[in-house]
């Protein structure tokens, strides 16, 4: 397999992988303020709103499911039937995430799941980048190094 065909496995794995938990995540956040979800795993504590510019979980509930997992449902969509804009569809995808996780540790402390999600999204834009061969000069300098013309040659360009 290429590099570009795990590239894109990769991709469709993350988009899949986030586009599904997060729109759950996002329900959950917006049935949090609707449900009294106290004692069980997925209950947030309201304290993390403090300083926020929100007073519910119902905004970032909202963002996480459409922005970050739309985005991600979208894209996984695109590049599964390889339609034109894919790419800048996987890149808008891996950009969110990363945003999104750098926006969230401003508001509330720590967690595991950013580290986790923030490496998802660093990893979806080094697979976007590997298929669209930006990576290309460098994973390649070797061979054009191993290629070059004998000391006293003329170079053409």
């Amino acid at each position: 397999m290429t590099t570009q065909g795990i590239a894109r496995r990769v991709l469709l794995t993350i988009q899949i992988f986030v586009g599904i938990t997060s729109v759950f995540g996002g329900a959950a956040l917006v049935l949090g303020g609707v449900i009294d979800f106290g004692g069980t795993v997925i209950a947030i504590p309201p304290e993390y709103l403090e300083g926020s510019p929100f007073s519910s979980f119902l905004v970032p509930g909202l963002v996480l499911a459409i922005v970050v997992g739309g985005t991600h449902v979208v894209a996984f969509v695109m590049l599964s039937r390889r339609m034109r804009w894919a790419m800048i569809a996987c890149a808008v995808a891996g950009f969110g995430m990363v945003v999104w996780v750098f926006v969230q540790m401003v508001f509330i402390p720590f967690s595991p799941l950013q580290a986790v999600y923030f490496g998802l999204g660093l990893v979806e834009l080094a697979a976007t980048m590997v298929q669209l061969d930006i990576l290309h000069p460098w994973a390649h300098a070797s061979v054009h190094r191993d290629h070059a013309p004998e000391a006293g040659t003329a170079r053409s360009t």
